[in-house]
């Protein structure tokens, strides 16, 4: 019924070797399905704004012996706020959070800048509320919302992934 953040990954393109920023990061289930499908290489960026869920991660990592996770108090919905460098990093995840933040263009603005030339986004979002079992209504960001925001802001769509039958899954390339 949910997303599976292991089947997802998967399906991303994320291989062995990455730099990989999971924005809005909460319990870190990407975080831990990208920096096991990288094998311990790489490295994998845990963004969030909540400091107890970053400890969380963090905690859990070392419990794991999962060496790849680093994690970042930051704010994705202001210039810099992921406090990551430009050009650095090759895939960014934004899963269950474009519902949630208020300036969508800063969040998809700022996974532009940190981004190297090709680098790539898996956005994975709620599909519908489903009866308020996901997002209220008017807070679900279709599909088609998706594909032209990141469309205006320099991005190409490439595919999309199966995330499961209350959500969608989009990957758009940086132009």
């Amino acid at each position: 019924m949910f997303s599976d953040p292991v089947k997802n990954i998967a399906q991303s393109g994320i291989i062995p070797g990455m730099e990989v920023a999971d924005f809005g990061a909460g319990s870190g289930a990407l975080v831990f399905a990208a920096a096991k499908a990288m094998l311990s290489t790489g490295r994998v960026y845990a963004v969030d704004v909540q400091q107890e869920l970053l400890s969380k991660i963090k905690n859990n990592a070392v419990r794991e012996g999962i060496y790849n996770v680093e994690v970042i108090l930051g704010d994705i919905e202001k210039p810099k706020g992921s406090k990551l460098r430009d050009n650095f990093i090759d895939f960014v995840l934004l899963s269950n959070i474009l519902f949630q933040v208020e300036n969508k263009n800063n969040v998809i603005e700022e996974a532009r800048r940190i981004l190297k030339p090709g680098g790539a986004v898996l956005v994975v979002d709620w599909s519908d509320s489903f009866g308020n079992l996901g997002p209220k209504p008017e807070s679900v960001v279709t599909k088609a919302v998706v594909q032209d925001l990141f469309e205006k802001l320099g991005f190409h769509l490439e595919r999309e992934i199966d995330a499961g039958a209350h959500h969608y899954g989009l990957i758009f390339k940086k132009l």
